[in-house]
């Protein structure tokens, strides 16, 4: 454990939302070192996902591959407001017991986003984990267009060809392809162990509303734009490239000139650090600031 650990960091409710086909369990290691700490933190299943996640028979063993294209899934009607009035129910009650921190990690960035707009005034402070953050541009789709993203493994890594009008990106994280599985470690935990690969694709849920990525998920400037916020940079990150970081890093600052991001690095892929600890010790930091205690200043940007 770092030596910034301890008892004199002050207690906030850290709020975490998971990404894309995850769940509150991929938040586990960090929460449990939280909570050694001393400090609270509850990880927020989004709608549709932890027991409320739809597996389509298709997707059981064995597996039925035609059909797993055509499946229809009940997450497909869940759209970003359903995400951010469920996150924002959480932090209301999160704030009877003093400061909040909302925080969000990869296509989570998009609903933390959408929660800040909602109850800017509930939020102490904001952070990013590696997360998408639309300021300049208007969603996830146009961000994953963008010259900085051209290099992500996101677009090697093949979904299920299912039909528009299902409206849900799925992905066979069971898949007993080879070069699938080559193709997803290399885009979320290249340093991983094959077995510790298997393991997290076996956490993740194949079904995501395809509704997420197409809506508009700016931040308001006038409401999102005034709570302080810290971008957690993974600079080994294969899906979330450093360089599509960076822009929106970059855009955000330019929308809210006078209330910009604080930059933090860690050497990750995109599902973090293998040492929990290293996040836990920047979600801290970001507790100490929220009392006005004094931390660590911006990492350089690699």
């Amino acid at each position: 454990m770092s030596n910034l650990a301890g008892a004199d960091a002050p207690l906030v409710t850290f709020v975490l939302v998971h990404g894309s086909g995850s769940n509150a369990y991929g938040w586990s290691p960090v929460v449990a070192e939280l909570g050694l700490r001393g400090q609270r933190a509850v990880a927020v299943d989004l709608p549709g996902h932890g027991p409320g996640a739809y597996l389509p028979l298709s997707y059981q063993a064995p597996q039925d591959l035609e059909r797993l294209r055509t499946e229809p899934s009940p997450i497909a009607g869940t759209t970003l407001a359903d995400c951010a009035a469920h996150v924002a129910a959480v932090v209301r009650r999160a704030h009877r017991n003093g400061p909040v921190v909302l925080a969000g990690q990869s296509l989570g960035g998009v609903t933390v986003n959408a929660v800040a707009d909602l109850v800017p005034e509930l939020i102490s402070h904001l952070v990013y984990v590696s997360a998408l953050c639309p300021a300049k541009r208007a969603s996830v789709t146009e961000l994953m267009a963008t010259p900085e993203a051209a290099d992500s493994f996101i677009f090697k890594l093949t979904p299920v060809p299912t039909a528009p009008e299902l409206g849900v990106t799925r992905v066979n994280w069971r898949s007993n392809d080879p070069e699938f599985f080559r193709t997803a470690k290399e885009a979320m935990g290249a340093d991983y162990t094959d077995t510790e690969v298997r393991t997290m694709l076996n956490i993740l849920e194949p079904d995501e509303s395809a509704a997420i990525g197409a809506a508009d998920g700016r931040g308001l400037p006038h409401r999102w734009g005034r709570i302080p916020r810290t971008f957690v940079r993974f600079t080994e990150d294969r899906t979330l490239p450093p360089a599509l970081q960076d822009l929106m890093i970059r855009e955000a600052d330019e929308l809210t000139p006078d209330n910009r991001f604080r930059v933090r690095s860690l050497a990750a892929p995109h599902i973090g650090p293998r040492d929990p600890a290293l996040l836990a010790d920047e979600l801290e930091q970001v507790a100490r600031l929220c009392h006005g205690v004094g931390a660590q200043g911006p990492a350089t940007r690699a």
